[in-house]
């Protein structure tokens, strides 16, 4: 028990859950890219809670850190399974349980599905797309009672990053014509356009952001759901703010100039050969 909360949290099969059961939470072993899995877990709550639920915090979210030139679309769709349509079959199996609680769904998204962060347009546009279907979800959800809160989320110290570590971009030969591997397949063929700040690529996979903790994050986040009239569009985490003022207040291309001195993108004019100079 959590304050007033039975809380349950979603793990998959192969992660260690002592952390959470040490403070008294509920494990349910789920994948939220199968229907199957989903539905065991709707069938849990039924008996747990007697068919209601309160906040569905829909958290369940990995990355792709790659230029949008050299994106591997299977990789892509893998995010997207996870990111997006994950939370789509959680609501689909679960919407009748937090009609009942009049409850509260929480999608939580990223400043990056509301600015072009360099190298993140995969991600980027799993966030959009999240921020996009909640904020339709809480119009159709409404004459229920439901509400929910899309949380635009500024870095977070987790281990989500992780999963970029070892990653490179493409290198081989250059040519203006080259195709790229198949799809599932290394690109060893042609070398990738970025790849003269493929330096700059790898200190950014193995970034330490500076970020606020996970627990800093957890108490802002719930302290803003259980209101009763939370926000629709909750901006929390490091850089949330800076990144809402620019999206607000200033020009779009605001964001190249700013990006392209962060990631130092003027290096690029520099790096392609003069024969696949267009």
């Amino acid at each position: 028990m959590q304050g007033d909360y039975q809380v349950i949290s979603t793990l998959l099969p192969l992660e260690n859950p002592d952390h959470l059961e040490a403070r008294g939470i509920h494990v349910v072993r789920t994948d939220v890219t199968k229907d199957v899995s989903v539905k065991e877990l709707k069938d849990f709550l039924q008996k747990f809670t007697g068919g209601r639920l309160d906040i569905l915090i829909n958290n369940a979210g990995i990355c792709y850190t790659m230029p949008a030139t050299d994106t591997e679309i299977p990789n892509v769709e893998k995010m997207f399974a996870v990111n997006v349509f994950g939370p789509m079959r959680v609501v689909r199996f679960l919407h009748l349980m937090l009609i009942e609680a009049k409850g509260v769904v929480v999608n939580i998204g990223s400043i990056g599905g509301i600015c072009p962060f360099v190298y993140g347009s995969s991600y980027n546009a799993s966030k959009a797309a999240l921020h996009h279907y909640g904020n339709t979800l809480r119009v159709e959800m409404r004459p229920f009672g439901v509400r929910v809160v899309n949380v635009i989320s500024g870095e977070v110290s987790t281990n989500i990053l992780k999963s970029d570590h070892g990653r490179s971009l493409p290198q081989g030969k250059w040519s203006s014509t080259a195709d790229p591997a198949p799809m599932g397949h290394t690109d060893t063929r042609a070398e990738s356009v970025f790849y003269p700040l493929n330096e700059e690529f790898q200190k950014h996979v193995h970034r330490t952001p500076n970020a606020i903790t996970p627990n800093q994050y957890a108490e802002g986040v719930v302290k803003e759901i259980v209101k009763r009239a939370p926000a629709a569009w909750f901006w929390f985490g490091a850089s949330s703010t800076s990144i809402r003022m620019v999206d607000v207040f200033l020009p779009r291309t605001t964001w190249d100039w700013l990006f392209g001195r962060m990631f130092n993108l003027r290096k690029l004019a520099d790096g392609l050969p003069s024969q696949i100079k267009l």
